[in-house]
């Protein structure tokens, strides 16, 4: 099995990113070898996503290119895992260059689909035959301990940088996305084995975790003589030696454990003060047509109670333009929220029909391509214009950061010239911070001067690295 080498190519979200780890760790602890080419390669996986109908096409065309590839390479096996495959099963297996078809539950079995597709020369196929039910108990059993087993071994993407789920699936419904009908309904994972695993991560040497949750406010695990929330596990993991840093992602615009969850953030240090809290459009009309349970003022409510409780807290969001029957006034409505909201950051996307969903059934993609196109452009810069203003509020400040590596797009910047490394860093409200060193400090923190600002980027020097 040595001599049998794999390339991963993922699209998509950070659980996305966790899932291609943990299939890239157990695939080497079977004895497979990961290969960052593809033409060494003698399996190529494609980890994906569903939510945009971009990810998906990225996806065909990267697999147009694979076929094109087996004409001179017809030994090569090709996996489609994640969302993707979910969502279209057998149909995709039926592509000419695709031999594995297996879904986001299915994940334990990569390694055996590989080996069969290889030994026997066939097809196949390991999908959730209904993904509206909860998962049998013995595959939320398998998924589990290929979690554990796989999560401490996995490489991760940035150093001393960790995503960690801590629950699968959605229960919200919201018409426009595809993920309830992929990644099945809410289900928990417990909380010592959470725990039990970011202890594993400390000890390798993990300063920073992310937990993961499709809405990760959601968590809710009942152990009998107690029901564990997200504040639970919030601040059960601040208590581990080595952890620095905890950040978790996505939540759904909710009351329940919201003032617990961010009482935890304003006692804990580690609990860094960053909530991407998506509100999706600014419009009452159309955040019902959305299938969201809320309204544009009491969002904001929200945001203001958060701000409160955390005064030195950083919001993100995601907006979504050019759902169906959205009118000029309706995303009018949109950019006063963003302008109210004054958010850090913020993501926008063009609404695209997801096959299946409520809004693809029933309502009908009215708004233009060039009207979603310029209500996008339009919108972040509202957006650029706001995190300009609070990114200036830096300059001249020293902050802490967490180094991620060498900065990928060289910057021209106010810190010095001297020719030495640039590195790229985050701070703990989750801003890039680009800045200059004699020696890499990937995967260390350390104490930046910010000399410049930048809608998107924060300029500075290094004043003092730390262990």
């Amino acid at each position: 099995m040595n001599a049998i080498k794999v390339h991963i190519k993922s699209f998509g979200c950070q659980m996305n990113k966790l899932d291609t780890n943990l299939v890239s760790a157990s695939l080497t602890q079977a004895g497979f070898t990961l290969t960052e080419s593809v033409k060494d390669a003698n399996v190529v996986l494609i980890n994906t996503c569903s939510v945009r109908e971009h990810a998906e096409q990225r996806v065909i065309s990267h697999l147009g290119h694979l076929k094109h590839i087996k004409q001179t390479m017809p030994d090569l096996i090709v996996g489609v895992i994640g969302c993707m495959a979910q969502r279209l099963g057998r149909e995709l297996l039926e592509h000419q260059a695709v031999n594995i078809v297996c879904g986001p539950a299915q994940i334990p079995q990569i390694s055996a689909l590989i080996a069969e597709a290889i030994e026997n020369n066939k097809k196949e196929l390991a999908v959730t035959d209904n993904i509206r039910r909860p998962a049998p108990h013995q595959d939320t059993d398998a998924l589990e301990k290929f979690e554990s087993a796989c999560a401490v071994t996995q490489k991760q993407s940035i150093p001393a940088q960790a995503f960690v789920r801590i629950m699968r699936g959605c229960n919200k419904f919201c018409t426009y996305c595809i993920v309830p009908y992929v990644r099945g309904p809410e289900v928990s994972r417990p909380p010592q084995a959470i725990i039990d695993q970011i202890k594993k991560l400390a000890d390798a040497g993990t300063k920073q975790v992310t937990l993961l949750g499709q809405a990760v406010n959601s968590y809710q695990y009942n152990a009998g003589d107690k029901t564990y929330s997200l504040a639970d596990i919030l601040a059960k993991t601040a208590q581990i030696d080595g952890i620095e840093w905890i950040k978790f992602v996505t939540n759904y615009p909710s009351e329940k454990y919201f003032d617990e969850i961010l009482k935890v953030m304003a006692d804990s240090p580690k609990v860094c003060p960053y909530l991407h809290i998506p509100a999706q459009s600014g419009s009452d009309r159309i955040l019902k047509a959305m299938n969201r349970q809320y309204t544009a003022d009491w969002y904001l409510g929200l945001l203001e109670r958060a701000r409160q409780i955390v005064p030195q807290i950083a919001v993100a969001a995601d907006f979504i333009v050019g759902f169906p029957g959205e009118t000029d006034e309706d995303f009018n409505a949109t950019v006063e929220l963003v302008e109210k909201a004054r958010y850090r950051n913020c993501f926008v996307f063009k609404y695209s029909p997801r096959p299946g969903t409520a809004s693809e059934k029933k309502l009908e993609d009215t708004v233009p391509a060039e009207t979603k196109q310029a209500r996008n452009t339009r919108l972040l810069q509202v957006q650029e214009k706001i995190s300009e203003d609070l990114n200036r509020d830096f300059l001249g400040k020293t902050v802490r950061v967490l180094v991620e590596g060498p900065s990928k797009k060289p910057h021209l910047n106010a810190a010095e010239n001297d020719g030495n490394p640039q590195l790229a860093a985050r701070t703990a409200t989750d801003q890039i911070v680009v800045f200059n060193a004699q020696q890499n400090l990937t995967g260390r923190f350390a104490k930046v001067k910010i000399t410049k600002t930048a809608p998107l980027t924060l300029f500075a020097q290094l004043t003092e690295p730390l262990e």
